[in-house]
Protein backbone atom coordinates (compact mmCIF):
# COMPACT_ATOMS: atom_id res chain seq x y z
CA UNK A 1 0.00 0.00 0.00
CA UNK A 2 0.94 3.24 -0.56
CA UNK A 3 0.15 6.17 0.95
CA UNK A 4 0.65 9.76 1.71
CA UNK A 5 1.19 10.99 5.53
CA UNK A 6 0.98 13.96 7.09
CA UNK A 7 2.30 14.32 10.72
CA UNK A 8 0.83 17.49 12.73
CA UNK A 9 4.00 17.35 15.43
CA UNK A 10 6.28 20.12 17.47
CA UNK A 11 9.40 20.46 15.18
CA UNK A 12 11.17 17.77 14.07
CA UNK A 13 14.49 19.65 14.29
CA UNK A 14 14.31 19.80 18.03
CA UNK A 15 13.31 16.11 18.70
CA UNK A 16 15.09 13.53 20.16
CA UNK A 17 15.30 10.38 18.21
CA UNK A 18 16.66 8.04 20.39
CA UNK A 19 13.41 7.95 22.02
CA UNK A 20 10.85 10.04 20.52
CA UNK A 21 7.81 7.78 18.98
CA UNK A 22 6.64 10.28 16.40
CA UNK A 23 10.28 9.88 14.65
CA UNK A 24 9.39 5.80 14.87
CA UNK A 25 6.11 5.77 13.32
CA UNK A 26 7.75 8.14 10.70
CA UNK A 27 10.76 5.96 10.00
CA UNK A 28 8.46 3.41 9.40
CA UNK A 29 6.01 4.43 7.35
CA UNK A 30 9.52 5.84 4.96
CA UNK A 31 10.64 2.31 5.21
CA UNK A 32 7.39 1.47 4.19
CA UNK A 33 7.62 3.48 1.21
CA UNK A 34 4.85 5.99 2.44
CA UNK A 35 5.51 9.79 1.18
CA UNK A 36 6.03 11.49 4.79
CA UNK A 37 5.44 15.40 5.53
CA UNK A 38 5.17 17.30 8.73
CA UNK A 39 3.31 20.19 9.37
CA UNK A 40 2.78 22.44 12.56
CA UNK A 41 -0.78 23.35 14.06
CA UNK A 42 -0.62 27.02 13.54
CA UNK A 43 -0.65 26.26 9.43
CA UNK A 44 -3.95 24.79 9.51
CA UNK A 45 -6.13 27.08 7.45
CA UNK A 46 -9.81 26.28 7.02
CA UNK A 47 -10.96 28.67 3.85
CA UNK A 48 -14.41 29.56 2.34
CA UNK A 49 -15.36 26.16 0.31
CA UNK A 50 -14.70 24.24 3.76
CA UNK A 51 -11.13 22.85 2.52
CA UNK A 52 -8.51 22.09 5.06
CA UNK A 53 -4.83 23.12 4.06
CA UNK A 54 -1.89 23.01 5.78
CA UNK A 55 2.05 24.30 4.83
CA UNK A 56 3.67 20.98 4.70
CA UNK A 57 6.97 19.92 4.07
CA UNK A 58 8.22 16.47 2.68
CA UNK A 59 10.76 14.67 4.91
CA UNK A 60 13.49 12.08 4.43
CA UNK A 61 14.54 10.72 7.51
CA UNK A 62 17.60 8.66 9.29
CA UNK A 63 18.53 7.49 12.53
CA UNK A 64 21.65 9.53 12.10
CA UNK A 65 21.94 11.80 15.48
CA UNK A 66 21.91 16.01 14.44
CA UNK A 67 20.97 14.58 10.84
CA UNK A 68 18.38 13.31 11.56
CA UNK A 69 16.48 15.30 8.88
CA UNK A 70 15.80 16.86 5.52
CA UNK A 71 13.12 18.61 4.38
CA UNK A 72 11.60 20.04 1.48
CA UNK A 73 10.02 23.08 0.22
CA UNK A 74 6.82 23.86 1.81
CA UNK A 75 3.77 22.80 -0.30
CA UNK A 76 0.30 23.73 0.63
CA UNK A 77 -2.02 20.61 0.74
CA UNK A 78 -5.31 19.78 0.63
CA UNK A 79 -5.38 17.62 4.04
CA UNK A 80 -8.28 16.08 2.64
CA UNK A 81 -7.71 15.47 -0.60
CA UNK A 82 -3.82 15.23 -0.75
CA UNK A 83 -3.10 13.21 1.73
CA UNK A 84 -4.68 9.61 2.99
CA UNK A 85 -3.44 9.63 6.88
CA UNK A 86 -2.65 12.41 9.40
CA UNK A 87 -0.85 11.32 12.73
CA UNK A 88 -2.07 13.83 15.22
CA UNK A 89 1.33 14.13 17.53
CA UNK A 90 2.01 17.75 18.90
CA UNK A 91 2.53 17.79 22.52
CA UNK A 92 -0.42 18.84 24.64
CA UNK A 93 -1.07 21.13 27.03
CA UNK A 94 -4.54 20.19 26.16
CA UNK A 95 -5.94 23.97 25.72
CA UNK A 96 -8.13 25.98 23.48
CA UNK A 97 -5.66 25.76 20.47
CA UNK A 98 -5.76 22.00 20.38
CA UNK A 99 -9.29 21.41 20.60
CA UNK A 100 -10.31 23.82 17.89
CA UNK A 101 -7.36 21.82 16.00
CA UNK A 102 -9.40 18.65 16.58
CA UNK A 103 -12.44 20.19 15.22
CA UNK A 104 -10.92 21.13 11.87
CA UNK A 105 -9.93 17.38 11.99
CA UNK A 106 -12.87 16.14 12.46
CA UNK A 107 -14.51 18.10 9.42
CA UNK A 108 -11.78 15.88 6.47
CA UNK A 109 -12.30 12.79 8.34
CA UNK A 110 -14.70 10.90 5.58
CA UNK A 111 -11.72 11.89 3.34
CA UNK A 112 -8.71 11.44 5.13
CA UNK A 113 -8.07 8.75 8.25
CA UNK A 114 -6.92 11.08 11.13
CA UNK A 115 -4.89 8.90 13.99
CA UNK A 116 -5.90 9.01 16.92
CA UNK A 117 -9.64 10.12 15.93
CA UNK A 118 -10.00 14.12 16.76
CA UNK A 119 -13.19 14.18 18.09
CA UNK A 120 -12.48 11.15 20.43
CA UNK A 121 -9.23 12.43 21.25
CA UNK A 122 -10.87 15.99 22.47
CA UNK A 123 -13.40 13.96 24.48
CA UNK A 124 -10.47 12.09 25.90
CA UNK A 125 -7.97 14.07 27.70
CA UNK A 126 -5.83 11.79 29.80
CA UNK A 127 -6.72 12.53 33.39
CA UNK A 128 -10.49 12.68 32.50
CA UNK A 129 -11.05 9.72 30.50
CA UNK A 130 -9.45 7.43 32.97
CA UNK A 131 -12.32 8.18 35.40
CA UNK A 132 -14.63 5.96 33.79
CA UNK A 133 -12.36 3.26 34.59
CA UNK A 134 -12.44 3.89 38.67
CA UNK A 135 -12.58 0.61 39.79
CA UNK A 136 -8.83 0.18 38.88
CA UNK A 137 -7.78 3.23 40.00
CA UNK A 138 -6.76 4.43 43.76
CA UNK A 139 -9.23 6.79 44.86
CA UNK A 140 -9.36 10.03 43.16
CA UNK A 141 -10.43 13.82 43.99
CA UNK A 142 -11.01 16.28 41.24
CA UNK A 143 -10.84 19.83 42.85
CA UNK A 144 -10.19 23.65 43.38
CA UNK A 145 -11.13 23.19 46.89
CA UNK A 146 -7.68 22.97 49.34
CA UNK A 147 -11.16 22.24 52.08
CA UNK A 148 -11.86 19.57 49.99
CA UNK A 149 -8.33 17.96 49.50
CA UNK A 150 -7.82 18.55 53.72
CA UNK A 151 -10.87 16.06 53.89
CA UNK A 152 -9.34 13.90 51.58
CA UNK A 153 -5.65 13.64 53.54
CA UNK A 154 -7.84 13.15 56.82
CA UNK A 155 -8.72 10.05 55.07
CA UNK A 156 -6.06 8.71 52.79
CA UNK A 157 -3.02 10.12 53.95
CA UNK A 158 0.03 11.75 51.77
CA UNK A 159 -1.17 13.03 48.28
CA UNK A 160 -0.17 13.99 45.09
CA UNK A 161 -1.85 16.87 43.20
CA UNK A 162 -1.19 17.08 39.28
CA UNK A 163 -2.93 19.45 36.72
CA UNK A 164 -5.60 17.63 35.12
CA UNK A 165 -4.46 18.59 32.00
CA UNK A 166 -0.41 18.45 32.28
CA UNK A 167 1.85 16.14 30.62
CA UNK A 168 5.09 14.43 30.94
CA UNK A 169 4.79 14.59 34.27
CA UNK A 170 5.19 18.84 34.93
CA UNK A 171 3.81 20.31 37.71
CA UNK A 172 3.48 17.17 39.57
CA UNK A 173 3.74 17.84 43.31
CA UNK A 174 3.73 15.55 46.30
CA UNK A 175 1.73 17.13 49.97
CA UNK A 176 2.52 15.40 52.84
CA UNK A 177 0.08 13.92 55.54
CA UNK A 178 0.48 17.33 57.32
CA UNK A 179 -1.05 19.07 54.58
CA UNK A 180 2.16 21.71 54.57
CA UNK A 181 1.85 23.83 51.89
CA UNK A 182 -1.25 22.57 50.85
CA UNK A 183 -3.31 26.28 50.75
CA UNK A 184 -0.37 27.84 49.13
CA UNK A 185 0.19 25.24 46.45
CA UNK A 186 -3.64 25.63 45.73
CA UNK A 187 -3.26 29.35 45.10
CA UNK A 188 -0.86 29.32 42.71
CA UNK A 189 -2.56 26.04 40.89
CA UNK A 190 -6.22 27.89 41.03
CA UNK A 191 -4.18 31.08 39.65
CA UNK A 192 -2.77 29.25 36.81
CA UNK A 193 -5.08 26.64 35.64
CA UNK A 194 -9.34 27.62 35.49
CA UNK A 195 -10.14 24.13 35.66
CA UNK A 196 -9.91 21.79 38.92
CA UNK A 197 -6.93 19.40 39.57
CA UNK A 198 -6.71 15.78 40.45
CA UNK A 199 -5.30 14.77 43.43
CA UNK A 200 -5.10 10.71 44.51
CA UNK A 201 -3.06 8.94 47.20
CA UNK A 202 0.74 9.12 47.00
CA UNK A 203 1.42 5.57 46.13
CA UNK A 204 4.60 4.04 47.96
CA UNK A 205 5.16 1.85 44.95
CA UNK A 206 5.97 4.32 42.35
CA UNK A 207 9.70 3.85 43.87
CA UNK A 208 9.32 0.11 42.39
CA UNK A 209 8.36 1.87 38.67
CA UNK A 210 5.63 3.32 37.18
CA UNK A 211 4.81 0.75 34.47
CA UNK A 212 3.49 2.38 30.60
CA UNK A 213 1.45 0.32 28.46
CA UNK A 214 1.12 0.39 24.89
CA UNK A 215 -2.25 -1.02 23.10
CA UNK A 216 -2.52 -0.89 19.21
CA UNK A 217 -6.39 -0.77 18.25
CA UNK A 218 -6.94 -2.19 21.74
CA UNK A 219 -4.31 -4.76 21.88
CA UNK A 220 -1.21 -4.76 23.92
CA UNK A 221 1.85 -4.16 22.22
CA UNK A 222 4.36 -4.03 24.87
CA UNK A 223 5.35 -2.55 28.02
CA UNK A 224 8.08 -0.51 30.02
CA UNK A 225 8.64 0.10 33.56
CA UNK A 226 9.67 3.27 34.23
CA UNK A 227 11.77 3.79 37.37
CA UNK A 228 12.14 7.39 38.86
CA UNK A 229 15.79 9.24 39.21
CA UNK A 230 17.70 9.71 42.27
CA UNK A 231 15.16 12.16 44.67
CA UNK A 232 12.39 12.05 42.23
CA UNK A 233 9.02 10.57 42.92
CA UNK A 234 8.19 10.94 39.08
CA UNK A 235 9.01 8.45 36.70
CA UNK A 236 8.42 10.30 33.17
CA UNK A 237 11.25 9.27 31.11
CA UNK A 238 11.27 13.38 30.56
CA UNK A 239 11.61 14.09 34.08
CA UNK A 240 14.91 11.93 34.25
CA UNK A 241 12.87 8.52 35.29
CA UNK A 242 14.92 5.40 33.81
CA UNK A 243 12.97 2.42 31.45
CA UNK A 244 13.25 -1.09 32.23
CA UNK A 245 12.14 -4.25 30.60
CA UNK A 246 8.81 -5.39 32.30
CA UNK A 247 6.05 -8.00 31.91
CA UNK A 248 2.38 -7.61 33.11
CA UNK A 249 0.47 -8.81 36.19
CA UNK A 250 -2.57 -10.41 35.94
CA UNK A 251 -4.46 -7.19 37.25
CA UNK A 252 -2.85 -5.29 34.53
CA UNK A 253 -4.30 -7.76 31.81
CA UNK A 254 -7.45 -7.31 33.31
CA UNK A 255 -7.28 -3.40 32.97
CA UNK A 256 -5.92 -3.60 28.96
CA UNK A 257 -8.97 -6.46 28.44
CA UNK A 258 -11.62 -3.58 29.87
CA UNK A 259 -10.56 -1.01 28.19
CA UNK A 260 -9.44 -2.54 24.68
CA UNK A 261 -12.56 -2.72 22.89
CA UNK A 262 -13.71 0.66 23.98
CA UNK A 263 -10.71 2.28 22.51
CA UNK A 264 -10.55 0.39 19.45
CA UNK A 265 -14.53 1.64 18.91
CA UNK A 266 -13.39 5.04 19.61
CA UNK A 267 -10.33 4.80 16.66
CA UNK A 268 -8.01 5.57 19.58
CA UNK A 269 -5.21 3.34 17.41
CA UNK A 270 -2.11 4.30 19.64
CA UNK A 271 -2.90 4.50 23.05
CA UNK A 272 -0.62 4.26 26.30
CA UNK A 273 -1.88 3.75 29.98
CA UNK A 274 0.30 4.38 33.17
CA UNK A 275 -0.34 1.44 36.04
CA UNK A 276 1.53 1.63 39.85
CA UNK A 277 2.49 -1.11 41.86
CA UNK A 278 0.94 -3.81 39.28
CA UNK A 279 -2.63 -2.34 40.06
CA UNK A 280 -3.45 1.20 40.24
CA UNK A 281 -4.38 2.61 36.71
CA UNK A 282 -3.65 6.36 37.39
CA UNK A 283 -4.01 7.75 32.92
CA UNK A 284 -4.98 6.85 30.10
CA UNK A 285 -2.67 9.17 27.08
CA UNK A 286 -4.29 9.49 23.80
CA UNK A 287 -2.83 12.52 22.67
CA UNK A 288 0.63 12.06 21.82
CA UNK A 289 1.27 8.44 23.88
CA UNK A 290 5.14 7.52 23.88
CA UNK A 291 7.27 4.89 24.74
CA UNK A 292 7.09 2.46 21.72
CA UNK A 293 10.90 3.03 21.18
CA UNK A 294 12.10 1.38 24.60
CA UNK A 295 9.29 -1.03 24.61
CA UNK A 296 10.99 -2.26 21.21
CA UNK A 297 14.44 -1.86 22.59
CA UNK A 298 13.33 -4.12 25.47
CA UNK A 299 11.10 -6.97 23.95
CA UNK A 300 12.51 -6.75 20.14
CA UNK A 301 8.93 -5.85 18.65
CA UNK A 302 8.01 -3.21 15.87
CA UNK A 303 5.44 -1.64 17.75
CA UNK A 304 5.46 1.38 14.88
CA UNK A 305 5.14 -1.60 12.44
CA UNK A 306 2.30 -2.73 14.68
CA UNK A 307 0.67 1.00 14.73
CA UNK A 308 1.17 1.10 10.64
CA UNK A 309 -0.65 -2.36 10.37
CA UNK A 310 -3.55 -1.00 12.21
CA UNK A 311 -3.94 1.92 10.50
CA UNK A 312 -3.60 -0.10 6.90
CA UNK A 313 -6.12 -2.45 8.04
CA UNK A 314 -8.46 0.54 9.14
CA UNK A 315 -8.31 1.87 5.62
CA UNK A 316 -8.94 -1.19 4.06
CA UNK A 317 -12.03 -1.75 6.45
Amino acid sequence: MSLRVAVQMDPIEDINIAGDSSFALMLAAQERGYSVFEYHVESLTLDADDRLFAQCFPVKLQRVKGDHVSKGEAQRLDLGKDIDVILMRQDPPFHMGYITATHMLERIQDETLVVNDPANVRNSPEKVMVLNYRRFMPPTLVTRSPDEVKRFIAEHGAVVVKPIHGNGGKAIFRIPESGDNLTALFEVFNQTWPEPHMVQPFLPEVAEGDKRIVLVDGEIAGAINRIPGEGEFRSNLAMGGSAEATELTAREREICEAMGPELKRLGLTFVGIDVIGGKWLTEINVTSPTGIVAIDRFNGTDTAGMIWDAIEARLES
